[in-house]
């Protein structure tokens, strides 16, 4: 009696030893990011009587020196951005299940997947995709930088609603509006 005793001992403090190891863990994980070009579709047109595909591309292009309408906006000439930080909160979808693997080399929360577009006269917008690697509920906040050339145009906060443990989720990340040129947004998560 007295060697199970000593057993049952041994194996709760062992316990206890893992579960304090598991709560302290996480919080030594690198946070996850993501970063992106545009990745624009380019919507075309096929003349159906020359077979000639019509791209945003090809389309009115001339021979010979440009126009001051060809050179009226230089996106690398671009100064202006939106100032302050948005705070916005996206809608998620719940897309599947995913393992609970979060610990000293897997973060809590990561992102990943992520794809920059433009809405034609509207916005700028990051796709991703978020996963809880955790066995608990989250509520996560991201920051997603969208710059010209590496300069600042928008900063934004996206206040994510909480994503149940073991769930992929994903959602939409609303940039500047498409007036202003966007060539790449980083991503990444700010807790937790």
């Amino acid at each position: 009696m007295r060697g199970l005793r000593h057993n049952a001992v041994g194996f709760l403090g062992g316990l206890a030893a893992v579960t304090m190891a598991a709560t302290t863990a996480p919080a030594q994980t690198p946070r996850s990011s993501v970063d992106m070009q545009t990745s624009q579709p380019v919507p075309q047109f096929k003349d159906p009587k020359t077979g000639q595909i019509w791209t945003p591309l090809n389309v009115g292009l001339q021979s010979g020196p440009p126009t001051p309408q060809d050179l009226a906006f230089d996106p690398l000439g671009q100064a202006v951005y939106v100032k302050g930080v948005v705070a916005q909160r996206p809608s998620v979808v719940p897309l599947s299940s995913v393992p609970i693997t979060a610990g000293p080399t897997m973060p809590i929360v990561n992102i990943g997947d992520a794809t920059l577009s433009a809405i034609p006269g509207k916005r700028w917008q990051v796709v991703l995709y978020l996963q809880n690697n955790s066995a608990g509920t989250v509520v996560p906040l991201l920051t997603c930088r969208f710059t010209n050339s590496g300069r600042l145009v928008e900063e934004t906060h996206v206040l994510v609603p909480a994503v149940g443990a073991g769930l992929r989720v994903g959602m939409v990340v609303y940039g500047p509006k498409t007036d202003l040129f966007v060539d790449r947004a980083n991503c990444g998560v700010k807790s937790p």
